[in-house]
């Protein structure tokens, strides 16, 4: 087993803050000895139980005849790139605001249940 690597040499930046989704799809790309040392740093740091299930089935994986996937594991994700923040709605995207039909008035009478067709 890999011995307790500093939190700066991981093979994944900013590990700690990774939500277990993004985990998933990133540790495809490292190879068995870069899972070991997340494995090891993880047990030996906040050993949660999901995020070591997933690192070891992984390894598992790879022992097992697996290969890495291509992609970057230090690429910037998506909730931190730079330049898209707030919604792209504005007053002039927006739709006109409607209120809902009116039921029951004298224009547009409901039906009573007997009376519907299928």
């Amino acid at each position: 087993m890999a011995e307790d690597p500093g939190r700066s040499t991981l093979p994944l930046p900013d590990y700690d803050h990774l939500p277990l989704g993004a985990l998933e799809g990133r540790v495809r790309s490292l190879t068995a000895e870069q899972v070991e040392e997340l494995l090891a740093y993880e047990r030996t740091h906040a050993d949660r139980l999901p995020v070591t299930e997933v690192l070891t089935a992984r390894l598992e994986q790879l022992q097992a005849g697996a290969r890495p996937t291509q992609g970057d594991p230090t690429a910037v994700r998506p909730e931190q790139a730079q330049g898209h923040t707030g919604s792209p709605v504005t007053p002039a995207t927006s739709p006109e605001p409607f209120g809902a039909p009116p039921h029951g008035t004298p224009d547009q009478r409901g039906k009573p249940k007997g009376d519907r067709t299928t």
